[in-house]
């Protein structure tokens, strides 16, 4: 398999913006993925390819990209120095990593043609009121396309991709936890995610502490001490506040902390101490007064 990113420009409110396009194909049937997302850091990259395993329907063999940093991070001579959370992500799924010679970007040609083909056949014109709407309209044009001759191969992807022998999808936590992110909890019980801030039940008692986010099926999952605390329906548009109804349960309300006993102190008038002659304490004592 081959994948790759490519930047995607729209227009909203008169202001020109970016996403980012992720694309998958496989080597042997031409079947493709497309989705967009608004990062392309690491975590956000490893889900994206969670997601093209999970459309094609298993695993292949190796998979082949650019020198991105999310991906390497630098070569000691012929030997790559791959970035650790892909580096596990790979190898625990039985993929092998393969990245192109630097500027040889021919090498991975069929993702290469894969994005100018979006950028030309799909992205012009093209209308959507969230990330999630254009992401059903991109899955529906793969589908389209994965059923269409190859002007390549002459054949029809999905009747190919029979023959491409992918290796099963590991099952449960073996596979989840790889789609996991770590965020912060605010102190007022809110964690931030693609731009958003969704606020969380305060039974949990997360404030203040690090969870992790699981996005699948345009849901978020949290887990707090490897427990579920709450599902979340995913929001698509950026820059909102999403509060959850048990998130200020157990706070108690400005009006009712006015009206609690607060604990006083007291002021207290200083005793008054007599002044003594010094002759006064040597007569108590019993001392001779020398003159």
């Amino acid at each position: 398999m081959q994948f790759d990113w490519g930047e995607f420009h729209y227009e909203m409110d008169g202001r020109e913006r970016k996403l980012y396009g992720f694309t998958a194909i496989l080597g042997y049937s031409r079947m493709r993925f497309v989705t967009f997302v608004k990062r392309c850091d690491t975590p956000t990259m490893i889900r994206c390819l969670m997601e093209a395993f999970e459309y094609f329907g298993g695993l292949p063999r190796a998979a082949l990209t650019d020198r991105m940093k999310s991906v390497i991070l630098e070569m000691d001579g012929k030997t790559p120095k791959w970035n650790p959370l892909f580096a596990d992500f790979m190898a625990c799924i039985g993929v092998a990593a393969r990245v192109c010679k630097s500027y040889t970007p021919q090498t991975k040609g069929k993702v290469e043609r894969s994005v100018g083909i979006i950028k030309t056949g799909f992205w012009p014109g093209v209308r959507f009121s969230d990330i999630d709407h254009l992401t059903d309209q991109a899955r529906l044009w793969c589908d389209r396309l994965n059923q269409k001759v190859h002007r390549t191969t002459l054949k029809i992807p999905m009747d190919l991709w029979v023959q491409e022998h992918l290796a099963p999808l590991p099952q449960d936590f073996a596979w989840q936890r790889f789609g996991t992110e770590e965020r912060k909890v605010s102190w007022d019980g809110f964690i931030s995610y693609d731009g958003v801030q969704y606020g969380l039940p305060s039974q949990a008692a997360v404030a203040g502490s690090v969870v992790l986010v699981r996005e699948q099926n345009r849901e978020l999952r949290v887990f707090a001490a490897g427990q579920l605390i709450v599902t979340l329906q995913k929001q698509a548009r950026s820059q909102q506040i999403v509060s959850h109804p048990d998130q200020f349960r157990n706070v108690a309300p400005v009006s009712a902390i006015k009206q609690a006993a607060k604990p006083l102190g007291h002021q207290i008038t200083p005793p008054q101490v007599e002044s003594r002659s010094p002759s006064e304490y040597d007569q108590l004592f019993g001392l001779e007064v020398s003159r």
